[in-house]
């Protein structure tokens, strides 16, 4: 099942989509359900999974009203409904971490000055990890993300991102980590001026439940960057080229590390545009997500 958080008239909704692309609000169901935290609260209090929460509320009223998630999306991307799509979870946090793929390893020490600290840090048992964003910085989808006014060389990163809930994994999302590589390869001491500053992070549309995504190890993820209406740029990866999994990330991150529910980690990126290629204004993102769905930015120097 995918959740959709969204405004409507005002108000927070959750919105589930079943297998048949149609797409029913929870919150009008149950008034409880005002967030995807709640669902991952409830489940845990009973000892279930969201899944399982939700069709028990879907069972308890047969034959209501839904939309075709497709038709959803369309309203949101050109503003003809009445409907904003917000990140998919309330992420009091988000994290990220760095070097996971050979080729951004390699991304990384063709742009440094210092390349053999990404060689060190690919191969490490601990690997790296970094503080991207807050909830008030995160950009939902068909948002606006920024690129720094001081940087000359600016990349997305696509990114599988999951989201936790009491110390484990329980959904995933698409996520863009905006990044300067002209910052970050100045000196990778820059880091954080490279990765957190304003529109630098965006998440969804839609977060897919643990128990519904499968395999976290075997998606597709696709890059493609749109210039005044033209294809810029395509490129794809696969999570399963990942050096380390999911569950590896997590037992680095929670260690000595207090990670508050709802907290979503980007896994780290394996496809970046070539050297000779630079975002500008205007620019459109799409991230996609075998299962996920496809995220959607337009890019804004900051």
């Amino acid at each position: 099942m995918r959740y959709y958080q969204y405004l409507q008239n005002g108000t927070k909704h959750v919105g589930v989509e079943d297998d048949a692309g149609q797409v029913t609000d929870l919150t009008a169901l149950n008034s409880q359900i005002g967030s995807t935290l709640d669902l991952f609260k409830v489940a845990s209090i009973i000892d279930s999974d969201i899944d399982s929460v939700t069709n028990g509320i879907l069972r308890a009223n047969p034959g209501v009203a839904s939309i075709a998630a497709s038709d959803l999306l369309v309203s949101v991307a050109d503003g003809s409904g009445d409907v904003t799509l917000l990140p998919p979870v309330d992420a009091p946090e988000v994290w990220a971490f760095g070097v996971t793929y050979m080729d951004s390893m390699r991304e990384r020490q063709a742009e440094s000055g210092s390349p053999d600290v990404y060689a060190k840090v690919y191969d490490a048992a601990r690997p790296e990890s970094f503080f991207k964003a807050t909830l008030d910085r995160l950009q939902p989808p068909f948002a606006d993300v920024g690129i720094r006014g001081d940087s000359g060389w600016d990349v997305p990163e696509p990114e599988l991102a999951f989201v936790m809930y009491g110390g484990k994994i329980v959904g995933f999302t698409c996520g863009n980590d905006m990044s300067s590589r002209t910052i970050e390869g100045d000196n990778p001491l820059y880091l954080p001026q490279a990765k957190v500053y304003d529109k630098s992070a965006s998440l969804g549309p839609a977060l897919v439940s643990k128990e519904s995504i499968g395999d976290p190890q075997k998606l597709a993820v696709t890059l493609v960057i749109e210039r005044d209406g033209k294809e810029a740029f395509r490129g794809q990866a696969n999570t399963g080229d990942m050096k380390r999994d999911c569950e590896y990330l997590v037992s680095w991150l929670v260690r000595h590390n207090s990670i508050p529910d709802g907290t979503s980690v980007m896994t780290g990126t394996g496809t970046i545009p070539p050297p000779e290629f630079t975002l500008a204004a205007g620019d459109v993102v799409h991230i996609t997500i075998d299962k996920i769905g496809t995220l959607t930015n337009t890019v804004v120097v900051v």
